[in-house]
């Protein structure tokens, strides 16, 4: 029998379990300052599957994959933007492997870190970029492609349309906010939570949602203006484990595993549907979430 897509496990009334961090997982298995993060998952590759299966281990019914600066534009920086189809297609062929035939690899695709509103890049530029990557992460084995940390309204579109047109993998989008002097949650770019839920919608993502900039009290926030704007549509949440704190020069992520898992309620009631990690949150971090939404059904 074929696995069950994201979306219609959702419509059975499931709350998902998403993984968490990779970038700061991938520093403790011995990435140095400056290497490209990506290119691990052709000279590291045991290391970065190893990532994603402690996630599955810890409970996650999903991880990423090691491809979130894999478009075109960011490999440029390391000289490999003639390895994209490579390094991508390998990345979500590890995260599948690590998966196995039962979980879903929802590969990462990050933004390309231009601005088209300067004029330097063209949108059929950006599009091409994104497809490209888009296609190698379908051919390793992604059941989903998760677009995310977006700013920009017109670059998350591009990227939400160059993968329904070229792929059938289901499409997540997230954008990451801040809070700003008014108290209202922004992108860098002015985004409100709830035009980028109605923009991500109407470009046709399956799943919308938020990532990184805020631990899980925040993100309460954030999911119940969404929700409010699209009142069907998925919303997954990656939470950092709290805001950073400064210590001896490093940033340390203060919230707990408990502190995290206590507000798994709260953001379900507020709309979420999918619940997983970003910054500072590790397998002890899932493993909590997992058994707060299990709870849930109790």
């Amino acid at each position: 029998m074929a696995k069950q897509k994201i979306v219609a496990a959702i419509k059975s009334g499931r709350i998902l379990v998403s993984d968490g961090a990779w970038g700061t997982f991938l520093q403790k298995k011995g990435m140095k300052p400056g290497e490209c993060p990506e290119l691990w998952n052709i000279e590291h590759a045991a290391d970065v599957e190893d990532i994603g299966r402690s996630y599955i281990q810890a409970g996650a019914d999903m991880i990423e994959s090691d491809s979130f600066g894999g478009t075109s534009f960011k490999l440029k920086h390391f000289g490999l933007e003639g390895r994209v189809a490579a390094i991508n297609e390998a990345a979500a062929r590890i995260s599948r492997q690590a998966a196995g035939p039962d979980k879903w690899v929802i590969a990462s695709v990050g933004p390309t870190g231009q601005m088209l509103a300067l004029g330097d890049v063209s949108e059929e530029q950006i599009f091409e970029s994104f497809r490209e990557q888009s296609v190698a992460l379908a051919k390793g084995g992604a059941d989903a492609l998760c677009i995310e940390t977006m700013s920009a309204i017109d670059e998350a579109v591009l990227a939400v349309q160059a993968a329904r047109k070229h792929t059938s993998c289901e499409v997540i989008c997230t954008f990451t906010f801040e809070k700003n002097t008014k108290d209202e949650y922004r992108t860098m770019m002015g985004v409100s939570p709830a035009d980028a839920a109605r923009a991500l919608v109407e470009a046709g993502a399956h799943v919308i949602g938020t990532n990184c900039g805020n631990g899980m009290e925040r993100m309460i926030e954030i999911v119940r203006e969404m929700r409010e704007a699209t009142p069907t549509t998925p919303i997954l949440v990656h939470a950092n484990a709290g805001l950073p704190k400064s210590v001896n020069g490093a940033d340390i992520f203060p919230d707990t595993p408990a502190d995290m898992a206590k507000l798994v309620p709260a953001l379900v009631a507020a709309g979420a549907n999918i619940i997983g990690g970003c910054c500072g949150t590790t397998p002890a971090h899932i493993n909590a979430i997992r058994k707060a939404v299990d709870g849930l059904k109790k």
